[in-house]
């Protein structure tokens, strides 16, 4: 079991563990087309988490700036913007200010609702994408903070609980990793997302 001390720290910590380890996956994408284009993914995701500040100046260009910190200045991607030199940020980024809320199931973690809510409003096969992140990691934070195993069913009712039934997954075929890189679920064309009979799965909206 890995536990919090054994974990590298994160760099925004706002934007949780799992926004970190997409941006770490991002960035061990080796064609420089797929990688812009998950990227462009992380961008929109960061976005819809940060409603409250789409009236600000740059909105985007602070947005591109972030993930850039995030990967330590790694990230090699066509930014739209010129990319941040770390001479010019602040060693600790200002903190974004989030609603505290109390909610069942705080092991997924504070963002998981922003990002189910982002996955709700996405369409196709990037929402099928979306949906199974959330659901790996989901796994993930589970077996971190409860038991050593974990039915990827009661995962499923979590996750059509915490979605009011927009996201369900309960008669999926789907198996979930815990591993680390467990996006590669969605990375194919489809056919891991194929249920019974070979019909893709639909989602409730």
């Amino acid at each position: 079991m890995e536990y919090n001390t054994e974990r590298k720290p994160l760099i925004i910590p706002e934007y949780g563990r799992h926004m970190q380890e997409m941006v770490d996956y991002c960035m061990a994408i080796e064609d420089r087309e797929k990688r812009n284009e998950f990227a462009g993914i992380i961008i929109e995701v960061m976005g819809e988490l940060n409603p409250h500040l789409r009236d600000v100046d740059d909105f985007q260009h602070k947005l591109w700036d972030q993930l850039f910190i995030m990967s330590g200045f790694n990230l090699d991607v066509d930014s739209p913007f010129p990319v941040p030199e770390k001479t010019e940020v602040y060693s600790r980024p200002k903190r974004i200010p989030y609603p505290q809320e109390e909610y069942k199931y705080k092991y997924y973690g504070k963002n998981i609702r922003r990002m189910i809510d982002v996955a709700i409003s996405w369409e196709g096969e990037k929402q099928e994408g979306l949906i199974m992140v959330i659901a790996n990691h989901m796994k993930k934070c589970y077996l971190l903070w409860n038991k050593d195993t974990v039915e990827d069913s009661a995962i499923f009712d979590h996750l059509y609980e915490m979605s009011d039934g927009k996201i369900d997954l309960r008669a999926s075929n789907e198996i979930l990793s815990s591993g680390e890189k467990y996006y590669s679920t969605h990375s194919s064309s489809g056919k891991n997302r194929k249920g019974k009979g070979g019909k893709s799965k639909k989602y409730s909206r």
